[in-house]
């Protein structure tokens, strides 16, 4: 049987308000497989962006455990941690982030070149990843001289970069109208495919989670699945 890419296992997680805590995640626990595109839905306040920061390696839980590929990772002190995200997880935001002082092609080769990739062979694999995106005409531009459709597009192959294994998106089309958000998201599901990439996806737009693998549902700090 195959393992999952991703995995949470009883994951606890608490904010301080106050002199109290509070508590986010409730024992969470889930499992995205390879090729896999599963949405996460749930109200506002929920904690979807908090599950995926700790789902990511951004946050250690308090308690439970995240895996990677069958992996412990939860426990790992800083470095390791970043050493993960950047060979095992890409990242796409509801907003873009892209740095607006450099052009589309320069954006999605610095993650690259971060991790230690040339600059010639990152900017072999920006102008593959803009191509399939079908940005090769905008590659050289900056963000401000784009769509919004285009700029998220350029988020969505900067987290492919380094060729991850696992794609975590919050909001990745929350920021688009919803014809642009449409095709955006038949863009990131066709790589998704391609890649065989493990993604979970926080999204409010209950019509994009119908077009998932399945939907889970957050709610008073645990997951169950969307019924």
């Amino acid at each position: 049987m195959n393992e999952p890419a991703l995995a949470l296992e009883q994951v606890v997680h608490t904010f301080a308000q106050g002199d109290s805590r509070l508590e986010v995640l409730r024992g969470a626990s889930l499992a995205v497989m390879p090729g896999e595109m599963v949405a996460l839905v749930g109200p506002s306040g929920a904690g979807k962006s908090t599950l995926l920061q700790v789902a990511g390696l951004l946050e250690p839980p308090q308690a439970g455990e995240v895996l990677i590929n069958g992996e412990p990772c939860g426990g790992l002190d800083d470095t390791k941690r970043t050493l993960l995200r950047r060979s095992h997880l890409g990242f796409v935001y509801q907003s873009h982030h892209l740095l607006p002082e450099f052009s589309a092609r320069e954006n999605v080769m610095l993650p690259q070149m971060i991790a230690g990739v040339s600059k010639r062979d990152a900017g072999l694999r920006a102008d593959e990843l803009l191509d399939s995106v079908g940005l090769s005409a905008r590659a050289h531009h900056r963000p401000g001289k784009m769509s919004g459709g285009e700029q998220q597009r350029v988020a969505i192959v900067r987290g492919l970069a380094n060729d991850p294994a696992i794609l975590l998106a919050d909001e990745p089309t929350g920021n688009l109208d919803p014809e642009t958000a449409d095709g955006v998201f038949e863009q990131l599901q066709t790589l998704v495919r391609e890649k065989k990439l493990a993604a979970l996806v926080a999204t409010h737009n209950m019509a994009l989670a119908a077009r998932m693998d399945r939907t889970l549902s957050l709610l008073h700090g645990q997951i169950s699945p969307k019924t």
